[in-house]
């Protein structure tokens, strides 16, 4: 598996040999993921809910997770979405730059390493087939390979369909959101039965769609939700921006 990740960044270094990058964070030439756009991210300030992950001003649950337990075990991202991840992400989803998952897989795989979660299956959130047919490809799964694949983990998008199209969670109340997402997906229990699985996304914000893929996993029979994302909105950023 290993073998098969450098491979591949093989052929992404001779392709940016060929054709010099730019960098998603700062267009700057001749890099995908520069240094400096690297230090100007912002780790996601502790301490963190033990479950969704959000920011606190002490140890413990949050409200909302106190009140009613999602159905993931933990969720984590690694920084805030704001500044050059910001525009990262939004040049892997809008600008079919597929070479800076790989760029940022490594980070993220880093990150995953210190979380020392027991993970039999990595899932990518997975996209409809609109805009799947939209982008050429689905950006969360160019994360969760090579993250996976650096981790020694197995990957399989196979696992997790959405069983119909929704609208853009763009703008939406969070109330909105869970119900606009509610019952999208569907999940294999062939595959997904007694399996620790590590769900990838590349922004949380309200985390709706992590917990609608979560329930649809349990249901299939799988074992414990964990759930990492490249970044995380923070409230204040409000929820325009994802």
């Amino acid at each position: 598996m290993f073998g098969i990740y450098r491979l591949n960044r093989w052929l992404w270094g001779s392709l940016d040999w060929l054709f010099p990058p730019v960098c998603g964070g700062c267009n700057r030439i001749g890099f995908r993921w520069c240094p400096d756009c690297q230090q100007q991210v912002t780790r996601v300030p502790e301490p963190v809910c033990p479950c969704c992950g959000l920011p606190l001003s002490h140890p413990g649950l949050c409200p909302t997770c106190h009140e009613s337990q999602p159905p993931y075990k933990a969720i984590r991202a690694w920084v805030v979405f704001e500044g050059p991840i910001r525009h990262a992400v939004h040049s892997m989803k809008y600008r079919r730059n597929a070479a800076l998952g790989d760029a940022l897989a490594p980070h993220l795989a880093g990150y995953a390493r210190k979380l020392g979660w027991r993970v039999d299956l990595v899932v990518p959130v997975p996209l409809g087939k609109q805009r799947m047919n939209e982008r050429g490809y689905n950006q969360v799964g160019l994360l969760a390979k090579p993250l996976a694949a650096m981790q020694g983990w197995r990957s399989s998008p196979q696992v997790l369909v959405r069983r119909r199209e929704t609208r853009s969670q763009v703008g939406l109340t969070p109330l909105e959101r869970k119900e606009n997402i509610a019952g999208a997906f569907q999940a294999e229990p062939a595959r997904a039965a007694g399996k620790d699985i590590l769900l990838v996304d590349d922004v949380v914000t309200t985390a709706a769609t992590l917990a609608a893929c979560s329930e649809a996993l349990l249901k299939a029979g799988a074992r414990n939700i964990y759930a990492l994302t490249l970044a995380m909105a923070l409230p204040h950023h409000g929820l325009q921006i994802v």
